[in-house]
């Protein structure tokens, strides 16, 4: 059967088809609004597909309606005919774990009996205790991990001889080696990229187990810097499909040229003929577009030998476009028909979309200028450790796209592919970051260069002179068909591990320069800095020539998107040929450097790729049209790069805290990312507001707000001065309100009494001031368009102010409901500075996943049914096994009110 396309304009029709496809085709049609499709295909197969809003030409025949109509619904039907036996399972379940050295647990007769069950992703780090004595706690959040974690899985498989069988980890942290009924298929040092293995030839047939094992070695458990976790914390499956196939990441599908009017859709398919005879066959490629309908086919008649790469392309009318606003979604699906039988089905989900980064302009979007309004990520979530549940990540990604965020750049590794999913589907932009560490290491506690040489810390650098290749392969072959990734980062702050580098800017090590490094230029003119280039003495290895070789193979998978980098020291690095293997240089902390930059190099686009997350980082981007946007350090706090004394265990730069809770940095840009009205207000006593232990406001005689040290908010890096979000202070004192809002101008009110309005355009640093004599009642600040943000004065702890952002879960071991307390006292007013112990009484048909409550300093474990609070509030995350019905929760504290709340647990229907 021959295909055609249609192309889309006007579509208002409702069509109900009724087919019955063996000899004899009979179709009724009524055009008005929706098409209805059932049919029955040779093997009783239903098929119902609904289309809405889409436009199409009037067809003047209508034949080639029909025709149409019964393609999609053979497309839709072959899919179907394959569900009871999908090419890819989960295989998450069923495992064995024992944190012990146990050096035959490799042989399939070994008695993993007494092992713990569990079910993957799994972290067993985030399972332990935070430690006071912990050697290297900067790197690790305090938190042991040192140790050799074996997996094992009995399974059956019923496999024919023309089929083949692959198991694909999406990532295992770190030093896996894996084995299958006792034969060693490989290892895998690098803990964030993807890999698989063919298991044909080793698997037992006739019904017979089989044994999977997984080795994990991290008794280097300090080897970055920061929390990594440890284990198979990543998504597996299990793949079985016949010999002559698509391979894993077998497509590549991109859009090189893109409108609102038109697209261009080319599908890269690779055919894999593993049987010993070459093959006829018919590929067969349909486009679904986001509504469910397929859209345009294609079927092309070839012969392969072994592997073969063959690519459809399309031309689409009004395609839906992918965005940050509206994240359209189509699916390719490629099958492969031998003798008029599906051989094998495989699909692609992508977006239609156009990226364009420009020198003078910034960043386009579909050919829409687009400011990138970003955050930094590291892939720990708090309290579930690094095997994060997606409802977890979804979570904590809407709130981040709340307050405008469009953004995601993966610190400093490959994100997973379920990361990215969400991604795709929630419209964040996203920029995939390769590597921490390249030729050299950095010092995992104090970052730059190593300081000194330990077992426990060495990193990647021991392998990556023979694996980056394959990781960067594996990363960009698995991730590239997300519509989300515009850029492809091979390296973070590479510039302190080649020290001639960090000379050459004439920022260290020079006597005639005293400077800021932060807020200064740098104090080598482009010239000089090329001259001490010449003159330093080189490493073995040169950071231009690393760079260009990861350029080269990153570009060998994608030349769709530009390759950046995030660099620490971008004077040198526009001269020691590391800028000149990038398509975009990304500025680490160094806004200061942007009209230096573009005077210098102009050609070249420039953008923030790690800033703090202070007001004048996104005044810089404002101020500068060339720059297209930043990432913020951090969106979310993360475990590890620990500065403070015991005991503080993460790094207390974010958006959000470790339990997702908002921080003043967060109110601060949705303020400036998002046009929802917005306010919000803390307060203080007016020689406690300090900000890095300094005082920084005093008052004038008419009682107003000044800075200490005027424009010293310009310079203001990781963390915020400190605030309360109370209104509990002694009769009399003095307090500073500061309040952040995107409401021109602001009227505070303490008790109904009007403290004045004030206008945002009057404070230069975006936060608006009062000073006010403190009084108990009600402080209420009222914004334009209605918006408004009180305290009021609390009182001693009553009850529990309870709230759960899912009430209705699945029973599938995976879905999440996450269960915020608040004490509030007999008004219900939030209490903020009497924390008692809380405790949760979990139904069995849950799984208590942990316990916080956002403190950057705190002892407490994670995965416990107690925790103390913090400003009044904790957090519990719960999971919902395989047991349906209805699961209670009963949450108790020191001298509050029992609350009860129930979760229903629902049954997945086919």
């Amino acid at each position: 059967m021959e295909c055609m396309n249609i192309g889309w304009e006007e579509f208002n029709s409702n069509g109900n088809v009724n087919c019955n496809v063996n000899n004899n085709i009979n179709v009724n049609c009524n055009v008005n609004n929706n098409i209805n499709v059932n049919c029955n295909v040779n093997n009783n197969i239903n098929s119902n597909s609904l289309i809405k809003g889409f436009r199409m030409k009037v067809l003047l025949d209508s034949r080639w309606l029909i025709f149409f109509l019964l393609s999609s619904v053979i497309i839709h039907s072959c899919k179907i005919s394959r569900q009871e036996e999908k090419r890819a399972v989960d295989f998450n379940f069923g495992w064995k774990f024992s944190l012990e050295e146990h050096p035959n647990a490799f042989d399939p007769s070994f008695d993993d009996g007494h092992w713990r069950a569990l079910n993957l992703p799994h972290d067993w780090v985030i399972e332990n205790k935070p430690d006071s004595t912990f050697k290297f706690w900067q790197a690790t959040g305090r938190i042991p991990g040192k140790g050799i974690g074996w997996y094992r899985k009995t399974f059956k498989l019923d496999i024919e001889e023309d089929e083949v069988c692959y198991v694909l980890f999406d990532g295992i942290y770190n030093n896996a080696t894996v084995w299958i009924n006792g034969s060693q298929l490989g290892f895998h040092p690098y803990g964030y990229s993807p890999f698989y293995y063919d298991l044909t030839s080793y698997l037992n047939r006739d019904g017979k187990e089989n044994v999977l094992v997984v080795k994990v070695d991290h008794t280097r458990y300090a080897d970055s810097r920061w929390y990594t976790g440890a284990g198979i914390y990543r998504n597996v499956e299990l793949i079985k499909t016949n010999k002559l196939h698509i391979p894993i990441w077998g497509t590549f599908i991109t859009t090189p040229e893109v409108s609102s009017e038109s697209a261009n859709v080319r599908v890269q398919v690779k055919i894999r003929n593993d049987f010993y005879k070459p093959k006829n066959i018919s590929l067969n490629t349909s486009l679904v577009a986001p509504g469910g309908i397929t859209i345009a086919q294609k079927r092309q008649e070839v012969n392969i030998d072994e592997e073969k790469e063959f690519i459809h392309e399309f031309d689409l009318k009004n395609p839906l476009l992918w965005d940050t606003k509206n994240p359209h979604l189509y699916t390719a699906i490629n099958w492969i028909e031998e003798n008029g039988e599906v051989v094998d089905i495989y699909e692609t989900r992508f977006g239609i979309r156009s990226i364009k980064f420009d020198a003078e302009e910034g960043f386009f979007l579909n050919g829409e200028h687009t400011l990138i309004k970003g955050v930094c990520l590291h892939h720990d979530a708090g309290l579930v450790g690094t095997a994060v549940p997606k409802g977890v990540w979804r979570r904590r990604l809407e709130i981040l796209k709340a307050a405008g965020c469009n953004a995601i750049r993966s610190a400093h590794n490959p994100v997973s592919s379920e990361f990215l999913d969400l991604c795709d589907e929630m419209g964040f932009l996203v920029q995939d970051e390769f590597f921490d560490e390249w030729d050299y290491p950095k010092d995992k506690r104090f970052n730059m260069n190593q300081q000194s040489v330990h077992y426990e810390t060495q990193g990647y650098v021991q392998h990556f002179q023979d694996w980056a290749e394959k990781d960067i392969a594996t990363t960009i072959l698995s991730h590239r068909n997300h519509p989300s990734i515009i850029q492809w980062s091979i390296g973070n702050e590479i510039e302190w591990t080649y020290p001639r580098n960090q000379d050459a800017t004439g920022f260290f090590n020079n006597l005639d320069w005293n400077g800021n490094y932060f807020w200064s230029e740098p104090p080598f003119s482009p010239e000089k800095i090329s001259q001490m280039l010449e003159i330093l003495p080189k490493e073995e290895f040169d950071i231009g020539e690393t760079a260009q070789k990861l350029s080269d193979w990153t570009r060998q998978y994608d030349t769709t998107r530009p390759v950046t980098a995030n660099c620490i020291l971008p004077s040198v690095s526009h001269l020691n040929g590391y800028a000149d293997a990038l398509d975009v240089i990304g500025y680490s902390y160094r806004r200061v450097l942007y009209d230096y930059g573009h005077q210098n190099y102009p050609d070249v686009p420039i953008m923030g790729t790690e800033n703090v997350p202070q007001y004048h980082e996104w005044k810089a981007v404002i101020d500068h049209p060339h720059i297209a946007g930043t990432f913020l350090w951090t969106g979310i706090q993360y475990m590890g790069e620990v500065h403070g004394d015991w005991p503080t265990r993460t790094n207390g730069s974010g958006l959000l805290d470790l339990a997702g809770y908002l921080l003043p940095p967060y109110h601060m840009f949705k303020s400036l990312w998002s046009d929802t009205p917005h306010i919000y207000m803390t307060t203080n006593k007016y020689d406690q507001i300090k900000y890095q232990g300094k005082q920084i406001y005093r008052l004038n005689q008419s009682m107003e707000v000044e800075e200490y040290q005027p424009g010293a908010w310009k310079e203001f890096v990781w963390g915020w001065q400190s605030v309360n979000e109370h209104w509990n202070y002694q009769e009399g004192d003095t307090i500073i309100v500061e309040i952040i809002t995107n409401s021109e101008q602001v009227e505070l009110f303490l008790n109904d009494k009007s403290l004045g309005i004030k206008n945002r355009a009057s404070f230069e640093d975006n936060i608006l001031k009062w000073a006010v004599i403190y009084e108990p009642g009600v402080l209420k600040a009222v914004g334009q368009n209605e918006i408004d943000y009180q305290y009021e004065t609390a009182w001693e702890p009553h009850k529990m102010e309870v709230r759960v952002d899912k009430s209705n879960l699945m029973a599938d071991n995976y879905d999440v409901a996450h269960i915020e307390v608040q004490l509030v006292d007999s008004k219900g007013v939030p209490v903020r500075l009497d924390d008692k112990q809380i405790s949760f009484e979990v139904d069995e048909k849950l799984k208590v996943l942990g316990v916080d409550n956002g403190a950057t300093a705190s002892d407490q474990a994670f995965q416990s049914d107690k925790v103390m609070t913090h400003k009044g509030r904790a957090l519990l995350i719960v999971q919902a096994k395989r047991k349906p019905g209805t699961a209670m929760i009963t949450i108790r504290g020191e001298g509050v009110i029992e609350e009860l709340i129930n979760l229903k647990l629902n049954i997945l229907s086919n």
